[in-house]
This record gives C-alpha cells, sequence and structure tokens, in this order.
C-alpha cells in the first residue's frame, strides 16, 4: 500500500497463545479453599472489587466468583475498585463497570459503588491507607488484579493484586493518598497494612496473553499478595506484547483509551522514556501520533501527552472532568497535556512524515498499531521489513491502509488479514 509516496505493509508476528483451560475452575476451586482457610460463616457478606482496566475474561470471572460464594451461602456484591477513575464519582464508577458487561444481570450479584472510605491506618513514611466504605462493612473482600509491568514507575512490586487493594479499593482518596508518594515503595508498604486489617478474604491474579487472555491465574490469600504479585511480575513480562522493532523515524497510533492502559497507551511499548525521560530511549520510535479514542475510556483521555501529535478526533472525544480527576490524583499533569492538534488522521500522518524527513536522508522507517495493546499485525513502511525477525510475515491487509474522504483513517478491517492468509 502507498501512501505519500510511501509503501506501508501488513505485518503479522507470532506470539505466545498458550491461555488458562479451565478459568472458571480455577477460580472456584481456589475460592473455596480461601472460604475454608478463614472459615467464613455462611450468610456473609463478600465484597468483589472489579477494577477499570478492561482484564479481559472480567465478566467469566466475576460470574464465577458470585457462583461460587452463593453455592456456600454468602451473599455477594460488587464494589468497583478504581480509585479515581469514572470522574472520581460512584455513577461514573457504576458506568464503567457497565461498559464493561458487569452489571446485576450479568454477574448475578448487586453493584454497589461509593466514594465513601474508611481510613486503616498509615505506613511507617505516613501514607494513609483507605478502602471502600462498602467494602470494609463486608464480612470479606475478593480483590480481582492484574499482574502486569506498571505504566508509570518499576520495582519489584508494580501492577497486580497489592495495588488493587490499596489505590483500586481505595478509591479517590487512597489514590490521592498514594500517589502523593513514591508508589514502588508506597504500594507494597500500604498493602501490608489493608492485608492486617483482616478484611481481604484473598485476591484473584491474573497474568494475560498478547491476546488479552488469561494465561496464568492464581487465587491467593491476602499474605500471599507481595510474593504472588512479584512471581507473577516476571512472567507478565516475558508475555508483554510489543512491536519487535526497537527504531523507528514515526508510529501512528490508531487509539489509545484507559482500556487499553492505564496511561492509555503503555509506555512499556512506546518507550518508558515518554513517562521517565531519564531512562533509555529504547525502543525509540520517534515523532508519535494518536489518532482517537475508545469508546470505552468514557472521555478519559489521560496518556495523550505522552504524543507529540494527536488528531481533532481524539481531542473532540475527550471529557475534561474525567480527565482531570484521574490526573490530578496521579500527579502526573504532562500525561494529560494536549498535544499539537491537527485537523484529521491524514494530517497527523502526512506531518509525521514531514517531520522525519526531516531528521534523515534514508528512506522513512515509519509504524502504525491498532493501540499498544492488540499487536498481533502491524504496518510498517518497506525500509523496516529487513530488521524484522523470524516468525514475523508479511500479509495481504482486509482493508487497505489509506483515508477516506474526510481524512480519518480507515480502521475496519485494517489490522485483519485478507481471507486467503487466514
Amino acid at each position: 500500500m502507498t501512501m505519500c509516496g510511501l509503501s506501508m505493509a501488513l505485518v503479522r508476528q507470532r506470539f505466545d497463545a498458550g491461555e488458562v483451560e479451565d478459568l472458571a475452575g480455577v477460580v472456584d476451586a481456589g475460592v473455596r479453599a480461601q472460604v475454608r482457610r478463614a472459615e467464613l460463616p455462611a450468610g456473609s457478606r463478600v465484597a468483589i472489587g472489579v477494577g477499570s482496566r478492561g482484564v479481559s475474561p472480567v465478566v467469566e470471572v466475576v460470574r464465577t466468583l458470585v457462583g461460587t460464594l452463593r453455592a456456600l451461602g454468602m451473599q455477594p456484591f460488587v464494589v468497583p475498585a478504581m480509585g479515581s477513575h469514572g470522574g472520581g464519582t460512584a455513577a461514573g464508577q457504576t458506568e464503567v463497570l457497565a461498559g464493561y458487561g458487569v452489571t446485576q444481570a450479568s454477574v448475578g450479584a448487586p453493584v454497589r459503588a461509593t466514594m465513601d472510605t474508611v481510613e486503616l491506618g498509615r505506613t511507617p513514611d505516613g501514607v494513609r491507607v483507605y478502602l471502600d466504605a462498602e467494602a470494609a462493612a463486608a464480612d470479606g473482600v475478593i480483590v480481582i488484579g492484574r499482574v502486569k509491568p506498571h505504566t508509570g514507575f518499576r520495582g519489584p512490586i508494580e501492577s497486580g493484586l497489592c495495588k488493587m487493594s490499596v489505590i483500586g479499593l481505595g478509591n479517590r482518596r487512597g489514590a490521592e493518598s498514594l500517589h502523593a508518594h513514591p508508589l514502588a515503595s508506597a504500594v507494597p508498604a500500604a498493602a501490608q497494612i489493608t492485608a492486617a486489617s483482616g478484611r481481604l478474604l484473598c485476591g484473584v491474579a491474573l497474568v494475560e496473553n498478547a491476546f488479552d487472555r488469561p494465561a496464568i491465574v492464581e487465587v491467593a490469600p491476602p499474605q500471599a499478595f507481595h510474593d504472588t504479585d512479584r512471581r507473577l511480575l516476571q512472567a507478565a513480562r516475558q508475555l508483554l506484547p510489543r512491536l519487535p522493532v526497537q527504531q523507528l523515524d514515526g508510529l501512528i497510533v490508531d487509539r489509545m483509551g484507559k482500556d487499553i492502559s492505564g496511561s492509555g497507551m503503555d509506555p512499556n511499548v512506546l518507550g518508558m522514556w515518554r513517562r521517565l525521560p531519564e531512562l533509555e530511549r529504547t525502543p525509540d520510535y520517534g515523532w508519535l501520533a494518536v489518532l482517537g479514542l475508545t469508546p470505552a475510556s468514557h472521555g478519559n483521555a489521560v496518556g495523550m501527552g505522552l504524543a507529540d501529535l494527536c488528531s481533532r478526533k481524539l481531542v473532540d472525544a475527550v471529557d475534561a472532568q474525567a480527565v482531570a480527576a484521574n490526573i490530578l490524583t496521579a500527579m502526573a499533569l504532562d500525561a494529560a497535556k494536549t498535544p499539537l492538534t491537527l485537523p484529521t488522521d491524514q494530517a497527523c500522518y502526512e506531518t509525521v512524515l514531514q517531520l522525519a524527513a526531516r531528521r534523515t536522508d534514508r528512506p522513512l522507517r515509519i509504524g502504525r498499531i491498532k493501540n499498544t495493546l492488540e499487536l498481533e499485525t502491524f504496518w510498517v513502511s518497506e525500509p523496516v521489513l529487513d530488521d524484522l525477525p523470524g516468525g514475523c510475515a508479511v500479509v495481504e491487509p482486509a482493508a487497505p491502509f489509506g483515508f477516506d474522504a474526510h481524512g480519518a483513517i480507515i480502521e475496519t478491517g485494517a489490522f485483519e488479514a485478507a481471507a486467503a492468509d487466514g
């Protein structure tokens, strides 16, 4: 496909597609064991904390938890565990859950959202630790956590059960408290306070493969949250989808979103130096343009500040209140800065080419991805093809690389191989 004199090809790379065969069975057995361990009596009220990251089988996991708890005579209910997301309001967080399909009708248990919290204590460094009031009033709390590299800090414990128990279940107040301190130390220390409170029943830890499916699932007691997070983070780093190329002159990202990454676009894919400038520029994708926002983001475009350019389409989709609630909580204001805004997707693409051409005399190395989560297929310009490792193959796309009459990039079918290519 040739655009603006640049030939672009759709490439498919191979990822490990292994996943848990009996997800419901593993979760059911694990929760039954934890209820026995805790000697939780029949009739107990159990809160299930569900976050805003779009864990791929979230409805299945929550429905399984509800079914198991009801079979054991418990009274389960769902609470949002998403810090300040959803605009930092109970109604907004309920809407986010509904967007992921988590409703009373779909999982068989009521959703009880509140921004009220109770304070559990303070860490040795003075970090106040909070817990959602509905969860605190329950007889036990189950945390669902996707274990993965965090998008804003590095440490032996990053995103996972510990973070969900203190930032997710801490609601906006808890998230603000944690984000006022270095997260690499504050999250593990705060999680010790929450675990020691006796309110947690267990956690369901999931590690996803490159296709956003559960590759590992474990049910852990609260005293094992730290060890579980440390161990599974190493596996998650190996499974994290990435582009198989380290250097480009420019990269086009079709969509960013909170359902894609906490930072809208995962800096672990784009290069952590975009979030933490002191780090080495590896990978280095040159000029970065983001074109749109996923509907599941509900207007929250936190992370757009990672890009150099954006399309008016993205800016028009932004809910300023949702962005402000999230970004002020995280105290990462740079991530919410609006990039240079151009009128159309096509203008962004052409400007990336123009900027890149001013930095080099050789043929341009340009890439395009659907988002930073779905990377099995991606577009690159012809000079990149010789650098791709084994396991990558050029495929015929179902839809061309191009733009419509209004300058909007063609998305439908653009990352799918034509029928002849499977």
